[in-house]
C-alpha cells in the first residue's frame, strides 16, 4: 500500500480545467496559421509565449488563475509546434528567428477581442521574442515580463538598440541556479531604460519550470504585481 501511495504521489498533475477557455486560430504577422487558447475576458490582456521545447500547455494553469482575476489571457503555439488535442496545432516550420512575428499576431488577436491594454509574458525564447515584438515600431503594449530570457537564440536577437527603445514596463525574472539565464536577466536589466525590475529568485528552474518549482508562488506573485501595476484588470 505504501508503494502504491508513493507511485500515485509521483504521478503527473491533473490536467487543468479548460471548460471556460476557447480554442482559436489566428495569423502571424507574416501569414502563418497558428492556434491558441483564450481564457477569461476583460479589457486588459496577457499574451503568453512559450519556451523551447515546450508549447502553450505550460501556461494553462497560470492562464486560468489570471483569468479568474479578470484578465483576458491568450496562450498559443509558435509556428511549427503541434502538440495536438487541447494543446492545439500551429502550421509552418519551426523558425526561432521569426517567432516575434507570432507574438505580434497574438497581440492582433487580443486587440480584436477588445483588449485596450496588453502585457507580453514570455519564457526563455518566448521572452526574447516578446522583447523583440515590443520594440517594433507602432507596437502598443504596456509591459513585458520575461522568465529566463536570453539576449539571443538561433537568430532571434534583442540587441541593445532595441532594448533601449523599450520605454514600457519591464520585469526580468530568472533563477540564481540557472546561471546563464540569471546573467542574461541582469544584462537585459542593465541595458534597458526604466521603468524596469529584475528578480533573481533562489531556484534552479528555467522558463515556465519556474511556475512549478519551489519558488512557483513567488514567481506568480511577481507576475501578478507587475500586471496590476501596468495593466490592472
Amino acid at each position: 500500500m505504501a508503494l502504491g501511495l508513493a507511485l500515485s504521489a509521483c504521478g503527473s498533475d491533473p490536467e487543468p480545467d479548460l471548460s471556460g477557455s476557447e480554442a482559436v486560430s489566428f495569423l502571424s504577422r507574416d501569414g502563418v496559421e497558428l492556434e491558441g487558447r483564450l481564457f477569461g475576458q476583460g479589457a486588459s490582456a496577457v499574451v503568453m509565449s512559450h519556451m523551447l521545447p515546450e508549447d502553450q500547455r505550460s501556461w494553462f494553469d497560470l492562464a486560468d488563475r489570471l483569468a479568474e482575476q479578470g484578465y483576458l489571457v491568450f496562450t498559443y503555439d509558435f509556428r511549427g509546434y503541434c502538440p495536438g488535442g487541447d494543446g492545439g496545432c500551429s502550421s509552418g516550420e519551426r523558425d526561432i528567428s521569426a517567432i516575434w512575428l507570432d507574438v505580434l499576431g497574438a497581440v492582433d488577436l487580443v486587440r480584436s477581442r477588445g483588449a485596450t491594454s496588453v502585457v507580453l509574458v514570455g519564457a526563455s525564447m518566448g521572452g526574447t521574442a516578446s522583447l523583440v515584438a515590443a520594440g517594433e515600431e507602432g507596437v502598443d503594449v504596456q509591459a513585458v515580463i520575461t522568465l529566463s530570457a536570453p539576449l539571443s537564440i538561433e537568430g532571434l536577437l534583442a540587441d541593445a538598440a532595441l532594448l533601449q527603445r523599450l520605454s514600457v514596463g519591464k520585469l526580468f525574472i530568472a533563477g540564481v541556479g540557472d546561471a546563464a539565464a540569471a546573467a542574461a536577466a541582469q544584462e537585459l536589466y542593465g541595458i534597458s531604460p526604466p521603468p524596469k525590475r529584475v528578480e533573481i529568485v533562489p531556484a534552479n528552474d528555467h522558463g515556465t519550470d519556474l511556475l512549478t518549482g519551489a519558488q512557483a508562488e513567488v514567481v506568480k506573485r511577481l507576475i501578478e504585481v507587475t500586471l496590476s501595476q501596468y495593466a490592472p484588470a
